[in-house]
């Protein structure tokens, strides 16, 4: 896992425009999606990963907990996978510009519908209330990329947290357009993976100052009991008002 290093000045830019440190510490429980971001073997497999990352591996017990949290709490768990389409090749062209013919080959290979490669990582705990979308672009909000977006308004969900790999790539490009598609956004320091330190750190540190919350899974799940133990505790008020 990586080691988690946010500048203080990034955390003195966070305090003065908002505040706090966490914005979204009141999330609600009921209305958050947990998004895990391409968790596939085709990034975590020896010998059938286009594009390994071993560090991913060490945030699975990280994503894992997240999810039956927000199970168990009214939430819903998103299961994001990459897929390579030959439409892709025409319509994206450009990102296949800048691979070599064997990467393109070996990419293409990975993550088609059906090989190993496009299914989720084993050590995963998949169940079947979640939802499981296919995205063909690295963010999973870009137009013509995947129907997420819909299918979290029509669930009446505000809030999503991303997880994943790798962090300043599909992970951080998911979460910044969905704070640009108006998501209270929260990046999960130690559930997202890249291949340095360096890269982890960067993405988390450019998207924190502008973007939305940067929290640690322990940080994230306090918030998540403290809230819906809240509101549960609100429950007879609100139902006596409506008397």
């Amino acid at each position: 896992m990586h080691k988690v290093d946010i500048p203080q000045w990034v955390l003195d830019r966070v305090m003065e425009a908002r505040g706090k440190l966490h914005t979204f510490d009141d999330l609600n429980p009921r209305t958050t999606a947990l998004l895990v971001v391409d968790m596939q073997n085709a990034f975590l497999m020896d010998n059938v990963a286009h594009s390994l990352s071993t560090a991913a591996r060490g945030i699975v017990p990280n994503i894992n907990r997240i999810a039956a949290t927000l199970r168990s709490t009214g939430g819903l768990v998103v299961w994001i996978k990459n897929v390579d389409t030959l439409e892709s090749h025409t319509s994206w062209s450009v990102y296949r510009k800048l691979l070599t013919p064997a990467r393109r080959a070996k990419r293409t290979e990975a993550m088609r519908e059906g090989a190993v490669g496009h299914e989720l990582w084993s050590e995963l705990d998949v169940r079947g209330s979640d939802l499981i979308l296919k995205k063909e672009r690295f963010s999973a909000f870009i137009q013509g990329s995947s129907d997420l977006e819909q299918q979290l308004r029509s669930r009446g969900i505000d809030t999503v947290v991303v997880t994943g790999t790798d962090t300043g790539v599909c992970c951080e490009s998911t979460a910044r357009d969905a704070m640009m598609r108006n998501f209270k956004t929260i990046m999960v320091s130690d559930g997202n993976a890249s291949k340095t330190d360096a890269e982890h750190n960067a993405a988390l540190t450019a998207f924190y100052r502008n973007f939305g919350d940067v929290m640690s899974t322990d940080e994230l799940i306090g918030y998540i009991h403290k809230n819906s133990a809240a509101e549960a505790a609100s429950a007879p008020d609100k139902a006596l008002s409506r008397v």
